[in-house]
């Protein structure tokens, strides 16, 4: 634990990787649960040491309005913060906003009233949006983020959640479900206005053949977006891209770089004969070849730079890859790193450079980086400031 205390405002942050020893109720009602959140509560803030006289109190069950559990903390500032927990056995981005609409009392004697949502697991999205709506939150095995201002501000993270996650309703890693998560934060689309029937044609109708996706996946991915609250549906039908930030973030946890067949090659051929070259041969693929990686990169973000040449190339062309680039498979001492996609929609909406290869869009160039080690996060965050944060301010979603 680290602690750092200014005049007026102290900060507790926690990073550990151990589960406290507390059992989670077998019956998962309501009484037991709320039961076991405010004895979270109590160990919660019972290690911030300098808070005296403070008090957890579980609020009756049948109440109809009101909070779940609340805690009143005397500052030493002579004020007092209350806490107001609002408790939920799964919470959903999409039903924050009932939530966010209770009433809480902030007269008399209460300096700061906090809404605090708490529930047996908190994930990183539930706790974004708790976040992005200046709630604090807290789970069942005792991470949280709890921010009383000009007070005291609690972190904990890593520790091992008690009981199963909440299903998720799509699976994010399945290349299927990326194509569509690709369309809609690619910059060129930024601010579009989407119906599934829009987005169906548009995945099925690529200049280069690359794969759609099917009538039922498109409805089951949207619906799992609009729960996450990643998309927001417009008052003239349709739907519109709301976080793109949070959605790549969600896309970065899930996607399986691993997964693209990873080949280093030799060529004695350099600048401009290897440029030649490379269009040669792209030529012959019909948009299955680009500068992909930390070479896009070079292109798309100038002050990332990486010496090796890094390409993505369609498994079908790999022979006339080795031919017109006179490359040989190397083990090492490669001038040349070739991904050989277990997607092909990897290739949806390059980005043409003059007569030169293109690159990968920006967005696929940015969840690659991420995920190929090295200096990958520190490129794709090039990537992410001055190709797509840019675009999606442009287009009013950021």
């Amino acid at each position: 634990m680290s602690l750092d205390i200014t005049p007026r405002y102290r900060h507790i942050h926690v990073n550990v990787n151990s589960t406290i020893i507390q059992n989670m109720p077998s019956s998962q009602n309501e009484v037991d649960l709320e039961a076991a959140l405010a004895k979270q509560l109590e160990a919660i803030i019972g290690d911030v040491p300098w808070l005296r006289n403070w008090k957890v109190k579980q609020e009756a069950v049948s109440r109809d309005v009101g909070w779940d559990i609340s805690a009143s903390i005397p500052l030493p500032n002579g004020n007092t913060a209350e806490l107001l927990v609002e408790c939920k056995a799964e919470p959903r981005p999409s039903l924050f906003s009932t939530i966010v609409e209770r009433r809480f009392d902030k007269s008399g004697a209460v300096h700061s009233a906090i809404p605090v949502l708490a529930a047996p697991f908190i994930g990183p999205r539930m706790a974004e949006v708790c976040w992005s709506r200046n709630w604090s939150w807290f789970d069942l095995a005792g991470n949280c983020r709890i921010n009383v201002p000009d007070a005291f501000y609690i972190e904990r993270t890593g520790r091992e959640r008690l009981g199963p996650a909440p299903k998720p309703m799509v699976n994010l890693s399945r290349w299927e479900s990326a194509r569509i998560l690709r369309v809609l934060l690619a910059p060129d689309n930024a601010g579009m206005a989407w119906t599934q029937r829009l987005l169906l044609n548009h995945m099925g109708s690529q200049p280069n053949g690359l794969p759609g996706v099917s009538t039922g996946l498109i409805n089951k991915v949207i619906r799992s977006l609009r729960d996450d609250q990643f998309i927001e549906e417009q008052a003239k039908g349709g739907f519109k891209l709301k976080d793109p930030i949070g959605l790549l973030a969600a896309w970065r946890e899930a996607y399986r770089f691993e997964k693209h067949r990873r080949q280093g090659y030799f060529t004695l051929l350099q600048g401009r004969q290897l440029h030649e070259a490379l269009v040669r041969f792209e030529s012959h693929t019909g948009g299955h070849a680009a500068y992909a990686v930390y070479s896009a990169a070079a292109i798309q973000a100038p002050n990332v730079r990486q010496p090796k040449t890094w390409l993505y190339v369609g498994s079908q062309f790999e022979e006339q890859f080795r031919s017109i680039v006179e490359a040989k498979p190397v083990d090492s001492g490669e001038n040349l790193v070739v991904l050989f996609p277990a997607d092909d929609h990897v290739f949806y909406l390059q980005e043409a450079e003059g007569d030169g290869l293109p690159c990968t869009n920006p967005i696929q160039t940015c969840i690659d980086l991420y995920k190929v080690g090295g200096r990958g996060e520190e490129a794709a965050q090039s990537i992410l400031e001055q190709k797509l944060k840019p675009a999606w301010q442009v287009a009013g979603i950021l």
